[in-house]
């Protein structure tokens, strides 16, 4: 360890050291831009903090922290109402529902945090272990006790760094993949991704496509996003509250405020029809990867026009035609993002009950409250 590592606890962006962005260069997410999104436009039961890393004075790590209370959302949607999913809700807010999460719930991935080459990964987490006990400290005192840690989305390449003894009382879990569609180099265009398709495939393609007949497809400006914010915020909750799991639900704003500080690397595209909009997608650039953001829809007209499809494709062929490596499609609808040809990625997380007791059955109680997901991958390649 670092005989004069040191960290900070920053609840807003503007309390961040100078050279913040030099080290975040790495990750949009872990920029000042897109924490400034968080600082302005969270879930209302989210309160982010970012950690600074410091080797005497000088910056060698970051970090991203969500404190998020379960207890203000319906964490199980609204769609199953069987007695199991009601115990779920009850254990949930009793044991479980206080939760502080080392890296980004909004996302998938590992945007938890970035090291500079002065720090090794092992003596960062180490330091970061530190920063969450007093960041723990803190939220205690504004009452709120955290129940549950959680180191989230790492690779198995990743997580030999947490065999250390400051993350001996964590359980090692693994949850639904990462769906990650890899581009070939050769690809320029969507005609390219439609030849390699299977002709089942590219028969799903071509229906898809012959359903949106009718559809036009726009970029919205912030202004246009501003104009159509109600609608918006409507077409969201309508496939959110119908998700098997929700830890919060985005603000009315979110949406502008993510284009108002992250400009052209934040995508957002209406699908109208007859000038109403029924649908949106949202992408973000991040080096050589897009990464899919939330989305929403008329879920009448999704069935009529195989929205969501079209969507995915839509991702599909902007990301090939801009000459990206890699789509990260996240870990929703698993099955139909695997039918278009991303591959899932098993991700790890470390978690530990702050009860000691409780913390020997984490393994088990992590099962009970994790939604089952089965589903059939698909291989739409030749």
């Amino acid at each position: 360890m670092i005989a004069t590592a040191s960290f900070k606890i920053f609840r807003s962006v503007s309390e961040l050291p100078s050279h913040w962005d030099d080290l975040a260069a790495c990750n949009i997410f872990l920029s000042r831009n897109y924490l400034k999104v968080l600082e302005v436009s969270s879930p209302e039961n989210m309160t982010c903090h970012f950690i600074g890393l410091f080797h005497d004075e000088e910056l060698v790590g970051l970090a991203l922290s969500q404190y998020i209370n379960l207890s203000d959302v319906s964490s199980f949607g609204e769609r199953d109402h069987c007695l199991k999913t009601k115990i779920r809700t009850i254990v949930f807010k009793n044991f479980a529902s206080n939760v502080l999460f080392i890296g980004n719930n909004m996302l998938t991935g590992q945007n938890a945090y970035c090291f500079s080459e002065k720090l090794p990964v092992s003596n960062g987490l180490v330091l970061l272990d530190k920063a969450v006990t007093e960041l723990t400290h803190q939220l205690h005192r504004k009452g709120s006790k955290i129940h549950i840690t959680v180191f989230k989305d790492f690779s198995s390449e990743q997580t030999k760094h947490y065999k250390v003894p400051e993350f001996d009382s964590y359980f090692q879990f693994t949850t639904q993949p990462n769906m990650i569609f890899q581009i070939p180099e050769n690809w320029q265009s969507i005609d390219d991704y439609v030849g390699a398709l299977s002709k089942k495939y590219r028969d799903q393609y071509k229906r898809a496509r012959k359903k949106s007949e009718g559809l036009t497809k726009k970029k919205l400006s912030l202004e246009e996003i501003t104009t159509h914010n109600d609608r918006i915020s409507e077409l969201y909750m309508d496939v959110a509250k119908n998700a098997p799991f929700n830890t919060f639900y985005l603000p009315e704003n979110h949406f502008e405020a993510f284009k108002k500080s992250l400009g052209h690397d934040f995508l957002f595209y209406g699908y109208f029809e007859d000038d109403k909009l029924i649908g949106f997608n949202t992408l973000i650039k991040n080096g050589t990867d897009i990464d899919t953001y939330f989305l929403g829809y008329d879920e009448n007209c999704q069935r009529e026009k195989m929205l969501y499809l079209n969507m995915l494709y839509d991702m599909i062929g902007y990301s090939v035609k801009k000459g990206y490596k890699r789509i990260i499609f996240a870990r929703t609808a698993l099955e139909i993002k695997s039918s278009v040809g991303s591959k899932p990625i098993e991700m790890f997380g470390f978690i530990k009950h702050s009860n000691f007791l409780l913390n020997k059955f984490i393994s088990k109680l992590f099962r009970y409250l994790e939604p089952e997901m089965v589903w059939q991958e698909r291989s739409p390649f030749k």
